[in-house]
This record gives structure tokens, sequence and C-alpha cells, in this order.
């Protein structure tokens, strides 16, 4: 059974129709939706699902879950009580990575928690459909050059504070030696 991590910015509030249309074709093929449970994309995400009925969805959470809009199956990813902030709730995103096949991300260009899913997913080598909803484009990255030729569209100063959160050259040269 294929499993896709679905996903994205805190920001979006509202789907596009170009992304429904590739989260109807998820359904289509009866894959497997992997979802947290954070506000924003997780939740329109999951609003989608549970208005088209659709089972096969596990919420990953952190703790107790804030968002779980159709009853599905949990899954509650525990911590060593020393995280806080956005560690403590990367490691619910760092959990669907692993049991992820695919990724599709919904990403406002600015959030660093979608990036670190990208990256996750990247360094668990599979490949990532990333819509960045500032021009409605849509990118398949399967690699850090992949990544890279996408990240100019974020700015200045969003790539800076990549650098300094993520430590964005350090990983992105280490998929580049893999």
């Amino acid at each position: 059974m294929v499993k896709v991590f679905i996903g994205g910015s805190q920001s979006i509030r509202k789907l596009s129709a170009s992304v429904i249309a590739r989260i109807t074709n998820v359904i289509e093929r009866d894959f497997t939706v992997l979802v947290g449970d954070a506000s924003g994309a997780d939740r329109c995400v999951q609003q989608y699902l549970a208005e088209k009925g659709y089972a096969n969805v596990i919420v990953f959470c952190t703790g107790r879950c804030r968002n779980n809009v159709g009853g599905w199956k949990t899954v509650v990813v525990s911590t060593t009580g020393g995280e806080k902030g956005f560690d403590y709730y990367a490691l619910k995103d760092r959990e669907m990575a692993t049991e992820a096949d695919y990724g599709f991300m919904v990403w406002d260009g600015r959030s660093k928690g979608t990036l670190n899913n990208v990256l996750n997913l990247l360094s668990e080598n599979k490949r990532v459909l990333v819509f960045f909803s500032a021009d409605e484009s849509f990118h398949t990255i399967h690699n850090a050059k992949g990544l890279s030729a996408m990240l100019p569209k974020c700015g200045k100063r969003a790539l800076a504070i990549f650098e300094e959160r993520l430590s964005l050259a350090k990983r992105l040269s280490c998929f580049r030696e893999t």
C-alpha cells in the first residue's frame, strides 16, 4: 500500500483547485494519507478528506492530537520530554517522512516546518511534490539540486532564516554527497 505524507504551511487556510485535484488523485488511487494535526494546511487537507468520506487516513500527533476532523486512526509520536516548540512538533513530521513513500507539501515559501519536511523526505531518498502557493506552481523534487532550484523563489530574508534555523546549506551539501 502506497503511503503519501501530505502537509504544509500553517498560513495556508484554503486549498487551491489544483491542490484539491492532486489530493483527489491520491483518493482515487486509494493511497494511505499520512497527515499531521496542525492548523493550516494539515487541517484543510483533513477537512477535504473528511468531506470526501475518505477513510484511508492516519493522523500523526505529538502528545495530544489538536485536529482529527475525520476521527481517523492516530499515531502519537513519543517524546523524550525535553523538546519544545518547533523541535517538539518536528518529531511527528520526521516519523511521517520515515513512514511515507512520497511527500506532497503545500508551501508558502516561508514555513521552516514545511521546508524541514521536504528535507526529511529527501534524506529518506523519497520524492516530494511541492505546491509553491505564492505563484501556484508545482515542483517535483528528487534531490538537493531540485530543491536548490526552487529556493530562490522564497527571497533572501526567508533563505537567511532557513539557514539560521535549519542549517540549510549543510543539509543540502549532505544530499549532494549521496
